[in-house]
């Protein structure tokens, strides 16, 4: 049964170390990612599923104490997935974590996170809305109380200097998403439309997804902790609990 859900946005910016001297424009989003993780903690969870966006090479289960890093962004900086970071016998994995799940993976060590064994999944942009809703359902079955930290950007398409430069729908696809989130509005979630997410090169569309079929039953109410977009780029956090 999922007993609790955050939101966060994934950009390696949301890593002080990456940001450098553009670190305090996110201030704010790491306040409520914080606030949102304290959520996590307080429903008891038996296990912390992390769901984030991923490329072909990591998509898929990544199991505790696998370890990622920030060198790809220039930046000297190592993380690891949960409580198993310092087992021995944890960390040993074939592969890093995507970029999504490094962050989360800092998020969770900046909280001190020690609430529950935590485990990872990389999702791909193209995995269709009905799958997505179906691994959540799995997901749900994997333990008595689960809690989930899902990690994805809204649309990169909000202003002239935007990485997908400026799409006059990306104000109203964010805000829907906004909406859906801080109400936890589990059938909007499901409707949303995977090929305009494509197009507005939004990141957390699968993961939502995955959130919504988790979320089926279980009757949580939403909280919406964070909405911006600093770099032109949707920047979304909530609380469902």
């Amino acid at each position: 049964m999922l007993v609790a859900a955050a939101v966060c946005p994934c950009p390696p910016l949301l890593v002080p170390d990456v940001a450098a001297g553009a670190a305090p424009e996110l201030d704010a989003a790491r306040a409520a990612c914080t606030d949102a993780l304290g959520v996590l903690a307080a429903s008891r969870p038996d296990l912390l599923v992390v769901v984030g966006p991923a490329e072909q090479s990591g998509r898929g289960p990544h199991p505790e104490g696998t370890r990622g890093s920030f060198r790809g962004f220039g930046v000297d900086l190592a993380v690891a997935l949960g409580l198993g970071a310092g087992v021995p016998g944890h960390g040993v994995a074939d592969r890093e974590l995507p970029p999504s799940l490094a962050v989360a993976a800092w998020l969770l060590e900046r909280t001190g996170w020690s609430d529950a064994p935590v485990e990872g999944l990389g999702v791909g942009e193209p995995l269709e809305a009905e799958r997505c809703i179906q691994v959540g359902r799995d997901i749900v079955g994997r333990a008595a109380r689960v809690a989930l930290l899902v990690m994805g950007d809204a649309s990169a398409c909000r202003t002239l200097k935007a990485p997908g430069y400026l799409d006059e729908r990306a104000v109203e696809f964010d805000a829907e998403v906004a909406r859906a989130l801080g109400a936890a509005d589990v059938p909007a979630l499901k409707a949303l439309d995977a090929e305009l997410a494509y197009e507005l090169k939004v990141s957390g569309r699968a993961p939502w997804q995955v959130l919504a079929g988790a979320a089926e039953d279980a009757g949580l109410g939403g909280a919406l902790l964070y909405d911006d977009a600093p770099y032109g780029v949707g920047y979304l956090v909530a609380a469902w609990s």
